[in-house]
């Protein structure tokens, strides 16, 4: 296997499992663990790696309330969508930052601590925006799967609650 392909399977075994070991990442690959250590510390520098995360299966541990928001974006001369996109991605809410196809032209992931805080952002920081022209936000209720982890089907489901 030449270095490339070697980097990619490193790169989708790390994004099943982030915590697996250089020497287990070698054996699953039949390489050495030095030459694996080598290319994780290569993806690193590089910027292909740019962390490491886990997934969590309970919204309560961090107190999050997250919301996708879709933002229609005038597009700036010479730079298109990146100027907005990059400035939208300066705020400590915004966990996410994509351009997408479609109706809208940016999606976001935010996270705030209550839904109101969310409805704050967008009214007060997001929607005020230069080159922000509409944006429709969608409040995540449940999760199902993220990141290719399916969240076991027996979890009991408690609807949020919203407190005025």
């Amino acid at each position: 296997m030449d270095r490339e392909e070697l980097k990619k399977e490193i790169i989708a075994l790390l994004c099943r499992n982030a915590r697996m070991s250089d020497k287990e990442i070698a054996d699953r690959l039949g390489s050495a663990a030095r030459t694996v250590a080598g290319l994780i510390r290569e993806l690193e520098r590089d910027g292909v790696i740019m962390g490491y995360s886990a997934i969590v299966n309970d919204p309560s541990a961090n107190g999050e309330v997250r919301a996708i928001i879709e933002v229609e974006v005038r597009p700036e001369r010479d730079t298109g969508f990146d100027n907005v996109a990059e400035r939208l991605g300066k705020f400590p809410e915004v966990q996410s930052v994509y351009l997408v196809s479609g109706r809208y032209d940016i999606r976001l992931e935010v996270a705030g601590r209550s839904l109101q805080e969310i409805a704050s952002f967008v009214a007060g920081k997001l929607a005020p925006q230069d080159g922000v022209k509409s944006t429709a936000t969608y409040f995540l209720l449940k999760k199902y799967k993220e990141a290719g982890v399916q969240f076991s089907k027996d979890e009991k489901y408690e609807r949020l609650k919203i407190v005025p």
